[in-house]
């Protein structure tokens, strides 16, 4: 009995080794899966799975956007100002951009800014302004016909300032303002920020000091301002006037870009400027090849280089209008 009971111990041990010999190895891939299946939303029953929303037909291109695309196709031209920007007023699409964030003096563009403060302030235009001392150029040291005690109206004292870029007539409508000087310019830094010229900053009227400085970028949101005003376009594009002064003494005055009485250009818009620091710089409003557009230069380091860039402009914008549809 007792033999029996040991050989089957001895059978039931020899069969569990054998049973764990034979038994594959447990792994990973033998464990049992369990999918769950949870509940479709309600949105997900509301929209199959296999159902698409269909694609969005492209659209076709502006006839602008084929113009520039053939401009630049054509390759930019070659300018010889530091920084320039040529921007559509239509559409405000750029045609050609170069360093259009470097910040930058700005020399006389300044007195576009000191148009529009003058007229925003709404003071009477037939007011007779007189030229003191204190108008006089202590930057620059630069030489001026309206000597100290010339009187002229605030009109022709914007006139002057906008069309031949005269600094004392610039400096005593600063001063003439309510506030003086100081809130004159206080006021053009307010306009600049209103404009969105967040890269622009004025410390006088004229612009000789090197700190009036700003960008292309903002120079095109200023340049769009200024052409709302009827008297600023007027007077930067007329060629010459004389004014008589309260004494009776009969003075020309010319303007200082030559471009405005060239049949070939339709000027809207006109400003120069010029210090050591700021180069020769030009910004205009004008249609070319069918297109209204705003032209900034700035630093341009030849004495006619300004015009020059502003002709191969001109040049470049009209030798593919024939290819842009609707340009008449």
């Amino acid at each position: 009995m007792a033999r029996r009971i040991a050989w089957c111990s001895v059978a039931c041990a020899f069969s569990a080794v054998t049973l764990l010999v034979l038994a594959p190895p447990a792994t990973a891939d033998s464990k049992q899966r369990v999918t769950v299946k949870y509940p479709a939303s309600k949105s997900a029953s509301r929209t199959p799975a296999h159902k698409t929303r269909p694609a969005k037909r492209a659209k076709p291109a502006k006839p602008a956007n084929r113009y520039n695309a053939e401009l630049a196709a054509a390759g930019a031209p070659n300018l010889k100002s530091a920084a320039a920007l040529v921007v559509d007023l239509n559409d405000g699409q750029t045609i050609y951009a170069k360093n259009t964030q470097s910040v930058a003096p700005i020399a006389s563009i300044t007195k576009l800014m000191t148009a529009m403060v003058v007229l925003d302030a709404d003071q009477p235009l037939e007011e007779t302004i007189y030229i003191d001392s204190a108008d006089h150029d202590f930057v620059k040291h630069t030489n001026s016909r309206l000597g100290v005690g010339t009187g002229l109206s605030r009109r022709d004292m914007l006139r002057l300032a906008l069309m031949s870029s005269e600094n004392r007539a610039a400096a005593s409508l600063g001063r003439a303002y309510p506030g003086g000087a100081e809130a004159f310019i206080a006021a053009m830094n307010r306009k600049a920020v209103e404009l969105g010229m967040w890269n622009t900053r004025f410390v006088d009227a004229s612009g000789l000091s090197s700190e009036n400085v700003s960008t292309a970028g903002d120079l095109v949101k200023m340049v769009k301002s200024a052409y709302q005003y009827s008297l600023i376009r007027e007077f930067t594009t007329t060629p010459a006037y004389e004014v008589e002064t309260v004494a009776g003494r009969n003075l020309q005055f010319r303007n200082s870009n030559g471009l405005v009485k060239n049949p070939t250009w339709g000027i809207g818009l006109s400003k120069t400027g010029y210090i050591s620091e700021a180069g020769r710089c030009l910004v205009m409003q004008a249609r070319i090849a069918g297109r209204p557009v705003v032209i900034v230069l700035l630093d341009s380091w030849g004495k006619y280089s300004r015009i020059g860039d502003a002709n191969r402009i001109k040049k470049w914008m009209e030798s593919h209008a024939g290819r842009k549809p609707g340009v008449g």
